[in-house]
């Protein structure tokens, strides 16, 4: 009989399975620097028994959405069919950003984007952190000031010809002495603003996989330096949107569309 997998490999296993679709890798548009991770997120509004009704949303970092020409790669499994274009350019891309009061976290309603892949003739077939998998205050709160294993799902930076491949970086998460929760270890370039998890033990071998919230850029405190923006907060600011906030511009103005919703 095989053996079977460590937490650690089921835990990996589960994060590319459920949401390895979810990232894009994100730059300032004809410069170096400025590498960032996105990521796709529902939140869920209604649960009716024909289906979830959801407002979805990028994530990423505030810091690293202060710029107006960005450059997206477009992961041609993301899509359908696949594009011709490798990349995708937004313009007014700082403009395109809710920031969240002082969380260090920006959200982009996606009905932009999904306007330019409808005139281009194709979809986004993405993975999305759903309301299932981010974490609520109880999952927080199971965070102590003993680091326990975490993962962060992002796009590094190949220094030899700047490929933005996906990888599941290892390292830990605990909870500093002002209480916040902050990423020790090894965070590479390019993978601020990505999604941070951790596995919660249930009964026997089976887990819950929980998404903690939004990887921070460094600030010189504490524990590896970089605070984790956690998804209960992130959730009670989202709560508190006008649901008439402007939607973004993606390359040229999509057609007047508030949010994207659908019903799932």
């Amino acid at each position: 009989m095989p053996e079977l997998p460590s937490l650690h490999e089921a835990t990996v296993d589960a994060i590319v399975g459920r949401v390895g679709g979810a990232t894009l890798p994100s730059q300032e548009a004809h410069r170096e620097g400025s590498h960032a991770t996105l990521f796709w997120f529902n939140e869920l509004l209604e649960s009716a028994p024909d289906g979830d009704v959801v407002r979805q949303f990028l994530v990423t970092a505030g810091e690293l959405t202060r710029f107006d020409l960005a450059e997206v790669t477009i992961r041609p499994s993301l899509c359908d069919p696949a594009p011709s274009a490798e990349k995708l350019i937004l313009t007014d891309f700082a403009e395109s950003w809710i920031h969240l009061g002082d969380l260090g976290v920006a959200v982009m309603p996606t009905a932009g984007l999904h306007a330019y892949a409808d005139r281009k003739g194709w979809r986004w077939n993405t993975d999305e952190i759903t309301d299932g998998i981010a974490a609520r205050d109880e999952d927080i709160a199971r965070i102590g000031a003993e680091p326990v294993v975490a993962y962060v799902l992002g796009h590094d930076v190949n220094p030899d010809d700047g490929a933005r491949d996906q990888a599941a970086v290892v390292g830990k998460v605990a909870r500093a002495g002002d209480g916040t929760i902050r990423w020790g270890g090894r965070l590479p370039q390019g993978c601020v603003g990505a999604p941070v998890f951790m596995s919660v033990p249930l009964n026997g071998d089976s887990f819950k996989l929980v998404c903690v919230g939004v990887a921070l850029p460094p600030d010189g405190r504490d524990f590896g330096h970089h605070p984790v923006a956690t998804f209960d907060a992130v959730r009670r600011a989202l709560d508190a949107l006008d649901s008439e906030t402007p939607a973004p511009t993606a390359v040229t103005p999509p057609r007047r569309r508030r949010w994207w919703q659908r019903r799932s």
